[in-house]
C-alpha cells in the first residue's frame, strides 16, 4: 500500500517549482507552493483534492474548511471559492494533486446500482479522512508520469477505481446525488456549464433555467442554496477571475481585461474587481507578481 510521503515524492519530481500545472492526463493537476498564500478566489471544479504535505484552509461564503495530508477535499460542483495555503515552507513545500471528476464514468458506474433516492440536504464542499485506498490509488494515476506509454491505457482505469472508491466512502450518497439526472445538484450543475460557457455575454435567466430543466424561480432558490450566491452573482465571479488571469499571464491592460470579459463600464469594473480582490487590478496583479501568491485552485 502506497502512502502519503510515497505520493509527496511523486508530486516533487513533477510538480513546477512553484505554482499550479497541468500533466498529460487532462483531469490530473499538480501544485507546489513554497510559502503560505494570501487568500485567492478562484472556481474549483467538480473535484477531489488530496494534500501530500502542508495545509489548505477554503472558503465558501461563511463556511471554511482546512485539508491537509490527513483530510482531502471533496467539491461536488464548479463553485467560487477562496483559498489560501496555510503552511508551507522552501523546506517543507505545499504539495497537492487534484483529479477532475468524470460524471458520465461517474453516471456509469450507477447504471446497475438499485439504490434509496439521493438525500438533498449533502455537503457540497466538505472534507473527510484520509482513505488508503485513495491515496494507493492517487499513487499509482501521478506515477503513470514517470511512465506515459502507459497512460492512455492505465489512466481511466485509476480514475474509475477512485471513483469507485469514493461511491463506497461517507460521501457515496453525494456522489450518487451527482450523477442523478433528475437532483438539484445535477440540474445546478449543468446551470454552472451554460454559465461558464457564456459568461462574459448578458445573462438570461429563462434560458439557463431551461438548460438546467427547472423554471426561474427554481433555479434562483436551488443555485443560491447549494453556491452560496446567485446566478448573477456567480456570473460576475466568473468575469472578475477571467480578468485577473488576462491580466496576470497575459499582460492585458486593466480597460481590455474589463471590456473583453463584458463590462461596458471601466469604473464599474475597477469597482467591482476591487471589492472582489481587495484591491484596484493594477495594484492586485501588481502585488501577484511580487509575491508570486498565486497558488491556484487546489
Amino acid at each position: 500500500m502506497r502512502t502519503i510521503a510515497k505520493l509527496a515524492q511523486l508530486i516533487m519530481r513533477h510538480a513546477p517549482e512553484t505554482g499550479m500545472c497541468g500533466t498529460p492526463m487532462r483531469r490530473l493537476s499538480l501544485i507546489r507552493t513554497n510559502e503560505p498564500s494570501a487568500p485567492v478566489p478562484a472556481v474549483y471544479e467538480a473535484s477531489l483534492c488530496l494534500i501530500a504535505q502542508g495545509a489548505k484552509c477554503v472558503s465558501l461564503g461563511e463556511q471554511s474548511v482546512v485539508y491537509d495530508a490527513s483530510r482531502y477535499l471533496l467539491v461536488s460542483v464548479d463553485l467560487p471559492l477562496v483559498g489560501h495555503v496555510l503552511e508551507a515552507s522552501p523546506d517543507m513545500p505545499y504539495l497537492c494533486c487534484k483529479i477532475d471528476l468524470d460524471l458520465a464514468a461517474l453516471a456509469d458506474l450507477l447504471v446497475d446500482e438499485r439504490g434509496t433516492a439521493p438525500r438533498r440536504d449533502l455537503p457540497v464542499l466538505a472534507v473527510y479522512p484520509g482513505d488508503p485506498d485513495l491515496i494507493d490509488a492517487a499513487c499509482r494515476l501521478v506515477g503513470l508520469l514517470d511512465r506515459p506509454q502507459d497512460i492512455a491505457v492505465l489512466a481511466p482505469l485509476i480514475e474509475r477505481e477512485i471513483l469507485y472508491r469514493l461511491l463506497t466512502g461517507p460521501h457515496g450518497a453525494l456522489l450518487r446525488q451527482m450523477a442523478s439526472v433528475d437532483s438539484h445538484l445535477n440540474q445546478v450543475n449543468r446551470a454552472i456549464a451554460t454559465i461558464r460557457k457564456g459568461f462574459q455575454t448578458q445573462l438570461r435567466i429563462d434560458e439557463i433555467a431551461a438548460s438546467a430543466g427547472m423554471s426561474p424561480s427554481s433555479l434562483h432558490q436551488h443555485f443560491k442554496a447549494i453556491t452560496r450566491m446567485t446566478p448573477l452573482e456567480y456570473q460576475k465571479q466568473l468575469r472578475l477571475q477571467e480578468a485577473r488571469r488576462l491580466m496576470l499571464a497575459g499582460g492585458v491592460s486593466a480597460g481590455s481585461a474589463g471590456f473583453a470579459v463584458g463590462y461596458d463600464s471601466p469604473s464599474q469594473f475597477s469597482r467591482e474587481y476591487r471589492r472582489l480582490f481587495g484591491a484596484p487590478p493594477r495594484q492586485d496583479i501588481a502585488r501577484l507578481q511580487t509575491a508570486q501568491d498565486y497558488v491556484g485552485a487546489v
